[in-house]
This record gives C-alpha cells, structure tokens and sequence, in this order.
C-alpha cells in the first residue's frame, strides 16, 4: 500500500474555517451524541434477564380436610452461556463502525465547507474585477459628460457608458448578494456563529499524483468503504448471536410449598426446547451479510469510476486554467484599448465591444479556476 502525503500551504485562513466549523458545527454535535447514544445502546441487553418470584396462597376446602396451600418461586431465566460473549463480539464491532460514519459525515461536512470557501474566493476575485471595470466606466462616463458640456463629444458616447454602467452595477450588486448568501451558508454550517472570509489567494498543492496512485491512496483511506466493510463483520458476528440463541435457554430457582403442616423445598431446573421460536432467523442473518457484501462491492465499483470521472474532469481544467494564463499573461488589451480610444483609432462603440471580450475571457478564467480548485477539494476529501 502506497500512501502519500499532501503539503497544504497559504491557507491559514481556510484551515481555520474548517477548523471552526469541525468543531461548531450543529450536525457534527448532533452525530456525536447520537452515536454515543448508539454505543451505549450496543452494551445494553448483554445481561441475564429479571429473577422472577411468585407466591401463591390457596384456601382449601373443606378446610378441615384440605387445609391451605402456599406456593413459593423464584426463577432465573438465563440463555446459552456462549451467547453472552458473542453479543459482547458484536456490540465491539457495532463500536468500530461508529468511529467510521463519524469520519464519512465529518469529511462531507467539512468538505461543503471547503467548496463556499473556493466559491467566496472566486467571489471576491471577481469582486475585485467588477469594482475596477467599475470605476474605470464611471470615469469615462465623467469625461465624456464633460466632454459633452462643452461641446467637445456627443452624447452616443455618453449613453453608451451610461448603458454599459448599468451592466456593471448590475453584476456588482449580484455579486455582493451572492457573496453575502455564501457568507451566511457558512455561518450556518459553524453553528450560528459567523464567519468573513475574504481571501482572494486559493490553497496550493503539491503535485496531484498519477490516477492509481491517488485512487489507491483515497479507497485504502475511505471512510464509507470502511463503514461498509465493516457491516459485514457485523452481519457475520449478528448471525454467530442468532446461532447461539437458537441453542436451548435454562432456569433454575427454588421452589417451595407448604400443605397441611408439611412442607417441601427443593431446586428447580428447566430448560427449553428449541423448536420453532427462532426458524428461519439465521437464513434471515445470513441474507443480510449477503446484502452487505453486495454493498461493499457496489460502493467499490461506484467510488472507481467517480473518482475516474473527477481525475479526468481536474486534468481537463488544470489545461484550461494554464491556457487562460498563458494568454491573459501575454496580453494587455485594456491597455491597448485605453490607448486606442485616447488616440482616437476606435469609437467608445467599438471599445467597449472589444473590453466585453477581454472581460469575458477573464470571467471564464476565474470560474475554470474555481472549478479547478472544486475538482482537487473533492479529490482529497479524504485528507479533512
């Protein structure tokens, strides 16, 4: 078994919004107690059953003849010794996989918080964007009033900035809706208590190794795969109780009886005869380790091809964002438009057409990262 080590750096701020949500999240509290609830559930029962006693008092008649009679009884009933410690196996193991539900739910938690997070940073990367086309509009839409107060432009100019302002406004006040929407999201999963993150900068990674390595890596570490597996060494130490409950009970107790001045005291033994009470409960047992086998396998074969799918779509985008990279790095259009316009060579028409295509450009630059940074977030869900 390979299993390889991931160095997470420049998230300090990340790190500690997991951390608090970890630790204040509702659901997460809510697991915990049940299952410790569940544990002691487990150990419950594992015990002999309630002594039993009885008296009974019987007047005779005729008295002089018949006399009374009293009856006394007390009975403990108790099953085949060896079901005791097999009800201790399988409550042990039902304990185990406890540990692995926590894990799985703790790591689906954690890991819808991560993703806000990478949303809240394309958020805020875009933010950034918007506010600085922002501003340059408003300053175009400033000179070119100007310009037309004094004769100098025409007012094509000024309702084209006019238009192209509105736009802006537009995606700035949806972008703030969708910031605070996901600030309150995360809020709400570190339990009430809130959260700002404001983080423009994604956390780095080492290298994602090579497909096998990582899906050995991942399906050793699965937390689901090790409820599931587990299920079935459950199933199997459940059918070894119902073998032994179907294996005869026992009683003794003393009885004692009283008749006419006499009276006689003694042991009581019983013991039950294992007919029908219990058909069919091992085939039912066993039915149900089948079904958990199945399970694990399906959960195999469905974990493979998901994580086959999520490698493939994280190759596709690591090309894709290396792409917008190259090109945006190359590149300076707004300054060439800037140039341009200030020299005369294009209209306002004409520069705010090609800007749209750089800003357009851009906008998919920042939401292929952010689908990057999703991609590599579920892949090593495992590591949270």
């Amino acid at each position: 078994m390979c299993v390889f080590t991931i160095q997470l750096q420049a998230q300090s701020g990340l790190e500690t919004v997991l951390s608090d949500v970890a630790k204040n999240n509702k659901t997460l509290q809510t697991q915990s107690k049940y299952w410790d609830a569940q544990k002691l559930l487990y150990h419950t029962g594992n015990t002999l059953y309630d002594p039993v006693a009885s008296y009974d008092f019987m007047r005779g008649s005729p008295y002089a003849i018949a006399g009374n009679q009293t009856d006394i009884n007390v009975l403990q009933r108790f099953d085949f010794p060896t079901v005791y410690s097999k009800k201790k196996a399988l409550a042990g193991e039902q304990s185990k996989q406890v540990d692995f539900s926590l894990t799985a739910n703790r790591q689906e938690i954690l890991l819808g918080a991560k993703k806000i997070c990478i949303e809240l940073i394309y958020r805020n990367k875009l933010q950034e964007r918007i506010i600085e086309r922002k501003t340059k509009t408003e300053k175009f839409l400033t000179d070119f009033q100007t310009k037309l107060d004094k004769g100098e432009g025409n007012v094509l100019d000024v309702n084209k900035a006019k238009l192209q302002l509105i736009e802006i406004n537009k995606d700035y006040q949806l972008n703030i809706s969708a910031i605070n929407q996901l600030h309150q999201k995360l809020t709400e999963l570190n339990g009430g208590i809130e959260i700002v993150f404001n983080d423009t900068i994604y956390p780095e990674y080492e290298p994602v190794p090579a497909f096998e390595e990582l899906e050995e890596t991942i399906e050793y570490k699965d937390p689901v795969r090790k409820y599931l597996t587990q299920q079935t060494v459950v199933a199997q130490k459940d059918i070894e109780v119902t073998k032994a409950l179907t294996l005869p009970k026992f009683e003794v107790g003393f009885h004692y009886q009283g008749i006419l001045g006499q009276q006689f005291y003694g042991a009581k033994v019983g013991v039950s005869i294992p007919l029908w009470e219990n058909k069919n409960r091992v085939k039912q047992k066993q039915a149900e380790l089948s079904v958990a086998e199945v399970q694990v396998a399906r959960h195999k074969n469905e974990h493979y091809y998901h994580l086959k799918q999520l490698y493939e779509k994280y190759i596709n985008l690591q090309k894709t964002v290396a792409e917008y990279e190259k090109v945006l790095s190359s590149i300076n259009s707004i300054k060439l438009l800037d140039k341009a316009l200030s020299f005369g060579e294009i209209t306002t028409i004409q520069y705010f057409l090609e800007a749209s295509y750089f800003y357009t450009a851009t906008n998919n630059y920042l939401q292929a990262e952010k689908e990057y940074n999703d991609a590599i977030a579920e892949l090593y869900q495992y590591l949270l």
